[in-house]
Formats: structure tokens, sequence, C-alpha cells
């Protein structure tokens, strides 16, 4: 499953494929790739399908309303072909409507990954990771760690805040002006209580020896295995398959230039 794999390479294995679709302005070679990462997504993982829909949704509409402003504004250079249709004063031609959906494919795959990688991945063994694997600094991972355990704590405090200001007649702010000061008079208490709790785990961690060296031990050992490489490999292979069933059928276009067989 794509939970147990290591957060390292499934970062690299996300990322890389993500920079080399980039490339492409063809509708085959990213249309494979979303097939793909559907797959990765349904069968291969343990994500909630309500909850992955409940976030894939909405971007993708951003998505399509990018490739809705690319067609009606296409480049000269790939907007080619004959006139498909007429919108308003805009000529859509078919090169308009090709790029388009290869934009629009390629960004649902680059939300699909993102997804994939946010919903299977544990922030906690992903720092872990980067510290054992890519050797990051522990100062800085604990610091981004500790950052992160203080975002639900914050939410809470500033829930206190509002009803302690409500108990003591403020209520809801009119107007804009008034609620740029309660949002003043918010962020004042939590900045305090932000700087309180950060002096505290670092005199925390000081007193546990903590010196932010390297060449640390772990209680957690995080490993690559196998299947961590066959993950990689096979993403890539994927990949090129679809660079070469593009090139195949005629359609791999390459920043514009058209690649045929």
């Amino acid at each position: 499953m794509i939970h147990s794999l290591n957060p390292t390479i499934k970062a690299i294995t996300v990322i890389l494929p993500a920079i080399l679709l980039s490339f492409s302005f063809d509708i085959i070679t990213p249309a494979i790739m979303f097939i793909y990462i559907l797959i990765l997504t349904f069968f291969f993982s343990k994500l909630n399908i309500k909850k992955w829909l409940f976030y894939f949704i909405p971007m993708s509409f951003f998505a399509l309303g990018l490739a809705w402003m690319t067609m009606l504004y296409t480049d000269d250079k790939y907007a080619t072909g004959p006139i498909f249709f007429s919108f308003f004063s805009f000529d859509i031609r078919m090169g308009s409507i090709i790029v388009s959906m290869s934009l629009a494919l390629r960004s649902l795959c680059f939300i699909g990954l993102s997804l994939l990688f946010a919903f299977t991945t544990d922030p906690t063994k992903f720092m872990l990771s980067l510290m054992q694997q890519v050797r990051l600094s522990p100062k800085l991972t604990y610091g981004i760690l500790a950052g992160y355990r203080f975002v639900p704590t914050f939410k809470h405090e500033l829930d206190l805040l509002k009803k302690a200001h409500r108990v003591r007649g403020l209520g809801r702010a009119k107007g804009w002006r008034n609620r740029v000061e309660h949002t003043r008079q918010y962020f004042i208490p939590l900045l305090a209580g932000a700087i309180r709790k950060a002096e505290r785990v670092a005199i925390a961690m000081e007193s546990k020896g903590f010196t932010g060296s390297k060449d640390r031990t772990y209680y957690t050992v995080m490993k690559i295995k196998a299947t961590d490489y066959l993950f990689f490999i096979i993403m890539l292979i994927i990949l090129i398959i679809a660079y070469y069933v593009s090139y195949r059928l005629g359609t791999l276009n390459i920043f514009g230039h058209r690649i045929m067989p």
C-alpha cells in the first residue's frame, strides 16, 4: 500500500513526474497519467473516497476555469488549425482546444498527485525521513514539526478569545473597520501565546539534550525498501509509456513543437 512507502521517495515520485509532465502540450500523455493516478488512488491506497472527492472536485473546477481562459487567450503559436467555433469576438481554433484540454488534464494530474501524497503521508514520518534520508537539519525539521503541532491549539485559543469577548459584551463586529480592529485584538494575544509556547518548547528540548546535531539516534528509523524503488520506477515507466503512445499516435507536442514518428 502507498501509505507504507518511504515519504521522501514518495515525494520525489510525485514531484519528478509532475515536472516532466509539464513539458507536454498534448492530450494523450496527461490523460494516460491521470488514469494511472486514479488507479493508484482507488485501488492501492486506503483513502476515503468521499474525503478525496470533497477536495478534488472544487480543485477540478479551478482546472476547468484555467483551461477555459487558456482556450480564449491561447498564444498564436498554439492557436492553429481551423476555427472550431466562435464565442463573442473570440475565434476558437482546434489548436486552442487541444492546448486547453491538455492544461486541464495536466492540472488534474497535479491535483491527483498532490492529494495522493497529502492523504497517504504522515507529517511526522515525512520530517523524520527528510532528516534521515536527505540529511536535513534537525533544527529545521523539529521546528516545523513543533509549529505543525501548534496549529490545532491556535484554533482552540481563538475560539476561547472570541467567547471571552462576547462574555464582556463586545459581540460580533459589524463593518470592515470593526472587523479589522477585532482581528488586531485577536492577533496580539495569539502572538504572545505563540511566543510563550515557543520558549517553553525550546527550553524543554534543551533540557532533553537536543543540540541540533545530525549525528544522532532516532527512536523511529525510516528505511528505504525495495517497494519504494519499485513505486518510483513504475511511475517513470508509465510516464515514458504515455509519451511513447502519444508519439506513436502523432499527437506528441513538446512546448508547441509537434514530434512525429
